[in-house]
Parts: structure tokens; C-alpha cells; sequence
């Protein structure tokens, strides 16, 4: 590396020698010199000779930070802080924020917002910092597209664990815009979200619903999706999957995922309940086991609630 950063301390006074006189005297190996002296050529051998995989040439040197980023948000053996930094580094500029390191991974500098956006008062610094992050979003987005499913659903739930549920004020970090980035990505594919929330654990899933509303209610929205669509087996007495191919929950896995929803907060516990209720009415409010779902699980849960036993 010393040599390399030694070589490119010279190149000015290379360049500066290419522009003189003193090239008259230049024969063909001193001009071959002077070419490799340039890098690009002897850098893309040294590439081509080390044989990387998949293979490196020139443009991705520039793009090593990102290229590394990327590795390491594939490897499942990365902690969920370090997979949090990282997607926030890819949304960055260097050195943004107040008290921020500067991001090898960032994006470049965003454009100022224009005067109209900036000047006016809370409003207009409101719409300039979603303009911002509008514009980072791509970043994000290209980085988690290219990780592989479900590593990127595990880093996206890892990140989301530890950010800001609080919007973009909440601190100068940006984790609340982070978190905001991540849910609009995640959110804005229905395959994106369904994978999402059958590949996790209720736990987790339970737990990031009860600190993202917009999370919750799309969360609880599959979950009745999926438990419309089980049938009743008289024969076996369960409920079973209408359809072995598709890729939803069984009763079993419905069962638990409703269980780690009442168990969370206090909130999160009443609106899942009332979904329940609900759900119960509008399929004939029916008391006897086996005519709808929903009153299975309303009993399940009323017969865990009074015996204090907590299904996972």
C-alpha cells in the first residue's frame, strides 16, 4: 500500500513532466514506465493475477467501501449493530449530522435543498429534509436489493430493532430516518413484506409491531389474510392449509404469532384483541370450536391468559 500511495504522490510531477519538453528524450520503455507509473494498468494486472472472486477490475476500486459493506451485510455472522451502521452509513454523506463519523459507505453529497424548501419557518426545513432523504433512498434500496432473500429481510429486522421509531427528529444520528427508509422499502412491495413477516419470528415481529404502527397494522392485515384462507378438518379436528402450496402460515404457526402479539405492550395487545373480536363478529360470532378461526383463537388466548402460560 506504501508504495502505491508513493506512486501516487508522484503523479502531479509526472503529468507535469508529460506537458515539458523533457519528453523528447522519451524511447518506448520509458514511456511504458511512465504509463504504469499512471496505475490503472499495473493495478488491473495485479487484479487480474490475484484472482478475486467474483472478479475485480479498476472501476470497482472505487466502489471497495460499498463492495465490502455489501459482503458483510450478507454475512449472517455480522452483529445486528454493525448490520444497523452499515445502512446507515449508506444513507450518509461524510461527515453529516452532528457528532457523525465520517461513512466509507456513503452516498455522495446531496444537492441544498432550493431556497423556497429551506426558507418559511419548521414547515419548509420539514419538507427539506424529506427531500433529502427522498434522494438517499436509492442508496438504500440498491444495497438491500442485492443481498439475497432472507438475508436482507434479517438485516432490514435487525436495523429496525435498533432504531428510532420516532421519525426524523428523533435524533442527530438520523435513526429515525433510517427507520422511516427501511419501512417504506419494506412496505412498498407486497411479496417484500409478506416474506417478511413469515421468514421472522413472531417474537421479533411481534416486537417490532408494537414499536411501528405502520408495521402492526400491514402485519395484522397478513395475519387475517392467512387465517381466512384455513380450512376445519373435522376428521383430523384442526385447522389445516387450503392450499399445501402457497406459502402461508399454518394453524399452528398463526397460533403462535397471535400469542407473541397479546403478550406485547399493552397497546399492541388491545388492538390485536380487537381485531379479534372483530374478525369473530363478522364471521357469525359463533361460540362452538371449529366454525370459525377466530373464535378458536379468542378461546385459545383466553384459556393461556387464565392459566398464564405463554405459547412460542
Amino acid at each position: 500500500m506504501e508504495a502505491v500511495l508513493g506512486q501516487v504522490e508522484q503523479l502531479p510531477a509526472l503529468l507535469a513532466v508529460s506537458r515539458s519538453a523533457l519528453v523528447r528524450d522519451w524511447d518506448s520503455l520509458t514511456l511504458d514506465r511512465a504509463l504504469e507509473w499512471a496505475l490503472r494498468e499495473a493495478l488491473e494486472r495485479r487484479l487480474r493475477r490475484a484472482q478475486p472472486y467474483p472478479p475485480l477490475g479498476f472501476p470497482a476500486l472505487g466502489r471497495c467501501p460499498q463492495l465490502l459493506g455489501l459482503a458483510l451485510l450478507e454475512n449472517r455472522a455480522l452483529p445486528p449493530a454493525a448490520c444497523h451502521r452499515l445502512l446507515r452509513g449508506f444513507l450518509q454523506p461524510p461527515g453529516s449530522g452532528a457528532g457523525s463519523e465520517p461513512s466509507a459507505c456513503a452516498a455522495p453529497p446531496l444537492p441544498r435543498p432550493e431556497p423556497e424548501l429551506s426558507g418559511g419557518g419548521g414547515g419548509g426545513a420539514a419538507a427539506a429534509g424529506r427531500l433529502r432523504e427522498e434522494k438517499r433512498q436509492p442508496w438504500l434500496c440498491g444495497a438491500l436489493e442485492q443481498l439475497p432473500q432472507p438475508r436482507s429481510l434479517q438485516v432490514v429486522a435487525a436495523a429496525l430493532a435498533l432504531s428510532s421509531p420516532h421519525g426524523c427528529q428523533a435524533s442527530a444520528a438520523g435513526d429515525g430516518c433510517t427507520a422511516e427508509l427501511l419501512l417504506s422499502w419494506l412496505l412498498g412491495n407486497q411479496e417484500r413484506i409478506s416474506a417478511f413477516c413469515l421468514c421472522l419470528p413472531g417474537s421479533l415481529l411481534a416486537f417490532l409491531a408494537g414499536r411501528y404502527s405502520q408495521l402492526s397494522r400491514v402485519y395484522l392485515d397478513l395475519l387475517t389474510g392467512w387465517g381466512s384462507r384455513l380450512l376445519y378438518d373435522p376428521l383430523q379436528g384442526r385447522w389445516i392449509k387450503s392450499c399445501h402450496e402457497k406459502a402461508e402460515l399454518s394453524w399452528e404457526e398463526l397460533r403462535e404469532r397471535f400469542n407473541c402479539l397479546c403478550q406485547g405492550s399493552t397497546v399492541l395487545k388491545e388492538q390485536t384483541q380487537a381485531a379479534l373480536k372483530l374478525l369473530k363478529t363478522w364471521d357469525g360470532d359463533f361460540e362452538v370450536r371449529g366454525l370459525s378461526v377466530w373464535t378458536d383463537l379468542l378461546q385459545l388466548e383466553s384459556c393461556l391468559k387464565s392459566s398464564n402460560i405463554k405459547v412460542y
